[in-house]
């Protein structure tokens, strides 16, 4: 049993984000005691954890509070996995077309014999 800011400081998170959580739904808040801190058991450290994880792994909120909904259902966990990793996909590619406009970029500057202009400038422009 932790208060929230004991939580917040063992799990690296801002005690606005735990608040932040609780509104959105993702946690329960404790009951509040008439005298004294709300107390945060091992179940809402856990959840928690799930969250920071899930996140860490690029899943939005809304995607993480779907996940945490879908409690063993593996077929619609791994759905949601593998749009997940489509859209992670895309990415990849996109960012791997970035690279090649990139190096041509750098490379016609490396090659630029004209000082007065910059390819790379010339081609934003």
């Amino acid at each position: 049993m932790k208060t929230i800011g004991k939580l917040a400081k063992e799990l690296g998170l801002g005690v606005e984000t735990i608040r932040f959580y609780e509104r959105e739904g993702l946690i329960k808040q404790p009951q509040k005691p008439q005298n004294g801190y709300r107390v945060y058991d091992d179940s809402i450290t856990k959840q928690l954890q799930f969250i920071c994880r899930a996140k860490a792994l690029g899943f939005t909120l809304k995607e993480v509070a779907s996940l945490m909904s879908m409690g063993g259902d593996c077929a619609r966990v791994e759905s949601l996995g593998l749009q997940k990793l489509r859209i992670i996909q895309s990415k990849i590619n996109d960012l791997q077309g970035l690279e090649v406009v990139i190096k041509e970029m750098t490379n016609s500057c490396r090659n630029n014999n004209d000082q007065s202009h910059c390819p790379i400038i010339d081609s934003i422009k």
